[in-house]
C-alpha cells in the first residue's frame, strides 16, 4: 500500500550512458560517476577527485544527480547553462545520459586505466633530496600496476588514518612491481608530512590505494615543454623515464622552479635521462629567491617568466606540468597566450588543505588530490 502511495525506492544500480560508447556504466546511488567509469576502464579525464580542478566536467543530457560540492567557481556561465556537472562529485538519482567532451577512446588512453587496488606496505628506504623533500620507498605486499604520471593515496593505519595523495616518482617497472617510490615535501602543519619528517620511519607500516589520475605522456612527435616546482619533480621524472624506455625522439625542454639552491634537486636524474634521450634534451633550473651574492649563474626569477625566453615556438609544443595552482595557472596563461592549444596542455595541480579551503571544498582529506 505504502509503495503505491509513495513509490518504491530504487535499490539497484542506475545506468549511465556515455555518448560514443555502446555499453552503459552501472552506478549505484552511493558511487560517484567518475569512480564507476574508472572501475569499468573508461578513461574520463580527471585530476584531483575532489571538485577542485574541473578536469572531470561532463554534460548531463538526461537524468538527475546529487551534487556534493559547489561547481560554480570552476565552470563557466556557458557550461552551467549547458548543464555541465563534475563527475567526481555527482551520484546518480536516475538513469543518466552524459557527454564527455574530452573523452579519449584511443587504445593508448584505455590502456592507461588500471584497476584501483589496496596494498599493505613497509617503508624500507628514506633518502633526503633537499632540506624539506625526502624520497620514500615502500615495499608492497603485492604488485601494483600504474602509468607514469599517476598518483596513489597513502595512510598509516592506527596512527594517521586519513589518506594523503602523492605522485609516483619512478616509471613502472615489471621487475619491481611490488615497490612504490614517492617524493614527499614537508608541508607546515601537514599531518602526514609532519609525521614522516619528525622521526625515523624506516619499517613503518603503511597502506597504499591506487593508482589514480590521468596525467600521462601522450604519443606525439611534437616537442615537449615540461614545467615543475618542488616535489612536482616526481611525476615529471616518471614521465621522462618512461619516454626514454619508449624510445621518444622528440625534443624536450624542462623548466624546474625552486626558491634557492638548497631547494634544487634532481640534476643527476636529469643528466642520466638527457644522456639517453634520442632528441634534444635541456634541463633548466630557475631560482626565484636565491641570494644576490651567491655563486648561482643560472636563471633567476619565476619559472613561468622563462617559458617564452627558452622556447621561442611554444605554440608547436605539448606541455606537461606539475606543481601548485598559482604556478600552473600562470604557466597556462603564458602557454595559451603564445598560441598553444588547450588540448596540448597537460597538468597535475598539487592541492593541499589550504587550497581546498580557499575554494570552499569540505571533502575529507582522504580525497585530497594534492600530494599534501
Amino acid at each position: 500500500m505504502f509503495g503505491k502511495l509513495f513509490g518504491k525506492k530504487h535499490t539497484g544500480p542506475h545506468q549511465v550512458r556515455i555518448e560514443g560508447l555502446a555499453q552503459p556504466v552501472a552506478c549505484d546511488e552511493k558511487t560517484f560517476i567518475l569512480s564507476a567509469a574508472l572501475r569499468d576502464g573508461i578513461a574520463i579525464p580527471y585530476s584531483c577527485r575532489v571538485g577542485g580542478c574541473g578536469t572531470c566536467k561532463v554534460q548531463l543530457l538526461e537524468g538527475k544527480v546529487k551534487e556534493f560540492t559547489d561547481k560554480t567557481y570552476l565552470l563557466s556561465q556557458e557550461e552551467l547553462r549547458a548543464n555541465y556537472i563534475l563527475a567526481c562529485q555527482c551520484q546518480p538519482r536516475s538513469d543518466l545520459r552524459i557527454r564527455v567532451d574530452a573523452l579519449d577512446l584511443s587504445p593508448e588512453a584505455q590502456a592507461s586505466v588500471h584497476e584501483v587496488v589496496t596494498r599493505a606496505g613497509v617503508i624500507d628506504a628514506l633518502r633526503p633530496l633537499t632540506h624539506d623533500i625526502v624520497e620514500v620507498s615502500i615495499a608492497l605486499d603485492g604488485p601494483l600496476a600504474y602509468t607514469a604520471g599517476e598518483y596513489a593515496d597513502l595512510r598509516v593505519p592506527g596512527a594517521l588514518d586519513e589518506f594523503r595523495s602523492y605522485s609516483f616518482a619512478t616509471r613502472p617497472d615489471a621487475a619491481r612491481a611490488d615497490r612504490a617510490v614517492f617524493h614527499i615535501r614537508k608541508v607546515p602543519g601537514g599531518t602526514f608530512t609532519e609525521w614522516l619528517h619528525q622521526g625515523d620511519r624506516l619499517g613503518a607500516r603503511v597502506e597504499l590505494r591506487g593508482p589514480f589520475g590521468d596525467f600521462r605522456l601522450r604519443s606525439a612527435a611534437a616537442p615537449m615543454v615540461c614545467v615543475a616546482g618542488g616535489s612536482g619533480m616526481a611525476p615529471i621524472k616518471a614521465l621522462l623515464e618512461q619516454a626514454v624506455v619508449d624510445g621518444a625522439a622528440r625534443d624536450c625542454t624542462y623548466l624546474f622552479g625552486a626558491r634557492t639552491q638548497q631547494d634544487l634537486y634532481g640534476q643527476d636524474d636529469m643528466a642520466r635521462i638527457g644522456a639517453q634521450w634520442k632528441g634534444r634534451f635541456r634541463f633548466v633550473p630557475v631560482l626565484s629567491n636565491e641570494p644576490e651574492d651567491s655563486d648561482w649563474t643560472g636563471p633567476r626569477g619565476l619559472v613561468t617568466e622563462f617559458l617564452t625566453r627558452e622556447i621561442p615556438d611554444l605554440a608547436a609544443c605539448h606541455a606537461y606540468m606539475c606543481g601548485p595552482p598559482p604556478m600552473l595557472d600562470a604557466a597556462i596563461a603564458v602557454l595559451k597566450g603564445a598560441g598553444l592549444s588547450a588540448d596540448h596542455i597537460h597538468f597535475d595541480k598539487f592541492l593541499d588543505k589550504s587550497h581546498l579551503a580557499k575554494a570552499h571544498i569540505t571533502e575529507p582529506a582522504s580525497h585530497l588530490g594534492g600530494k599534501a
